[in-house]
Formats: structure tokens, C-alpha cells, sequence
């Protein structure tokens, strides 16, 4: 029984990180109307802060590696930058039916990275599970129709900037996710972490400087979205560790992804009082299976 724990550690870890950002998705609801992305940043990186004593006391010095530091503080930028890609291509007049699928497909970005670039070979039924897990993700980001109706839904696009917004966040998301595995590959899953938190508190201190940050928001406002940065820290360590236990990049990101959709939709049904649709219904069951697929290991993996 320790021994299976210990195997499937960093399944545990990515869903674990997939309830954390469900967790998040609901406080980012409540204020996001609200204030702007780099606001949000802000505060986010607030949040991240109260975790840090945590963590920071499970760090030796002799871990740490400047290469591995470099890595984590890449993998920060890439987050945030990701982050303000998104609410940019919102603001420039984005279809959140589009922005929100897109965005959301980020796995596929490190799936392509980790099966090409770090060589991981995967079960039979990962694939299948990765195939189950994509069209989960579009109808859990509430977007069905693309199904239904696929020709509509294509034109319905037109070529505009904030589309290219939304498919660069896709990108940024997409390396973020895969350089936080190369991360681990060096560092230890704690410096990994405090170096996302040097970047991240780094890009705010920039926003901050250039008046991007508006701090016209309520004390409520700042403590959600405070409390949100907390989620959102744990979800990125639990991610980290979940790479640290070996946990491959294409399943741990597939898995996280779907899972995170989940948990924000039924927490929304609980707390938000929204209704949950038969085609969500699917969405879930799908994410789920897809999951329990992409959980399956290679036998010689451990080996």
C-alpha cells in the first residue's frame, strides 16, 4: 500500500493542485471584474507571501542552483505574462466563447514539448486519455457549441488582435507549464516555488512602478483576492511537487487542467448558486475519465 502511495504521489499532488486552482476560480470570479489584471497580480503575489514560511524552512542552501533559480524565475514571467495576455485580449474586445477555450487548451502546448523535447514516453492509454481530456476541457470552459456547431463557431471568429492575445496566452501557458518541469529537474521542489514568488513579486514591483497598478479597491477586495494568491501559490508547489515525485509533464498538466474545471464548477453550484447543465455534466464525467487514464502508468516507469 506505501509502496502504490509512493508510485502515485504525483497523481495525488496534481489533483491536489487541480482542487487548489478550483478553490482559486471561485475568489477570481468575485473580484476580477472588479480591478484590473496587474491589481490582481498584485495581490496574487500578496497572497503567495503568507505561504512562503512555510516553505522556505524546508530549503537548504546546498540545493539551490542558479541555473535552476534562472528556470523558476522564467517559469514566474511566463505564468504572469500569461495572466495579462488573457485579461488584454478582454479588454481589446475578446470573445470570452473563444479566449476561454483557447486559453484553457494550454495543455496540448506541453504535452507537443514533453513528448518531442523531454522524450517521455507514455501508456497506450494515456493517449487515449489525453484525447478524452481536450474536448472535456473545451465544454467544461462552457463551450459546448463548438460541437454542436462547429462551422458556426468558426465563423463567428474574425482574425483580430485580441485573438492573437488569447492564442499567445495559450503559448505562455503552455511553456510555463513545461519549463516548471525542467524546474524540478534541478532545484528542489521548494526553491522552484521561491523562485515563481521572486518572479512574481518582481513583475509586480515593475507594475507598480510604471502606475499600472490602480489600488482604488476595497479592503474586501484585497483580502479575496489575497487569499486567492494563497490558492494559487499552493496550486503551483503542489505542481512542482507533483514533477518532483516524477510525475510525467503531459499527464500532470492534462490531469491539473481538466481537474481544476471540475472542482471550480461544482464549488460554483455549492457557493455561487449557478446550475449545472446536462452538456457540464458530460464535461465532468469526461475530465474525469480522461484522468483516471491518464493516470496509468508504464510498468517500466519506476524501474
Amino acid at each position: 500500500m506505501n509502496r502504490f502511495l509512493k508510485e502515485k504521489l504525483w497523481l495525488i499532488y496534481a489533483i491536489l493542485a487541480a482542487l487548489s486552482w478550483g478553490l482559486w476560480g471561485i475568489l477570481t470570479k468575485l473580484i476580477s471584474s472588479d480591478i484590473s489584471p496587474f491589481a490582481i497580480h498584485f495581490m496574487f503575489t500578496i497572497g503567495m507571501l503568507y505561504s512562503l514560511p512555510f516553505v522556505i524552512r524546508k530549503c537548504k542552501i546546498r540545493e539551490v542552483s542558479r541555473k535552476g533559480f534562472i528556470w523558476g524565475i522564467s517559469a514566474g514571467v511566463l505564468a504572469a505574462l500569461g495572466n495579462v495576455s488573457v485579461y488584454q485580449s478582454f479588454s481589446m474586445g475578446g470573445q470570452a466563447a473563444v479566449v476561454i477555450p483557447i486559453t484553457n487548451l494550454y495543455p496540448i502546448i506541453t504535452i507537443v514539448i514533453a513528448l518531442f523535447v523531454f522524450k517521455e514516453k507514455l501508456h497506450w492509454l494515456n493517449g487515449i486519455g489525453i484525447l478524452i481530456v481536450i474536448p472535456a476541457i473545451i465544454i467544461l470552459s462552457g463551450q459546448s457549441q463548438i460541437f454542436n456547431h462547429p462551422i458556426h463557431f468558426l465563423q463567428s471568429i474574425e482574425v483580430k488582435l485580441w485573438l492573437l492575445f488569447a492564442f499567445l496566452s495559450l503559448l505562455l501557458f503552455g511553456l510555463f507549464s513545461a519549463s516548471q518541469k525542467v524546474t524540478t529537474n534541478l532545484i528542489s521542489a521548494e526553491w522552484s516555488y521561491i523562485s515563481f514568488i521572486a518572479a512574481s513579486i518582481l513583475l509586480s514591483v515593475c507594475f507598480t512602478a510604471f502606475g499600472m497598478v490602480d489600488f482604488n479597491f476595497s479592503h474586501k477586495t484585497f483580502w479575496i483576492g489575497s487569499l486567492a494568491g494563497v490558492l494559487d501559490g499552493l496550486g503551483v508547489f503542489a505542481i512542482y511537487l507533483a514533477y518532483k515525485a516524477k510525475g510525467n509533464a503531459s499527464q500532470v498538466s492534462s490531469i491539473a487542467a481538466s481537474l481544476q474545471q471540475v472542482f471550480t464548477i461544482v464549488l460554483a453550484v455549492f457557493f455561487l448558486k449557478e446550475h449545472l447543465y446536462f452538456d457540464v455534466e458530460i464535461g465532468i464525467i469526461l475530465a474525469i475519465l480522461g484522468s483516471l487514464l491518464l493516470s496509468r502508468e508504464r510498468q517500466n516507469k519506476r524501474k
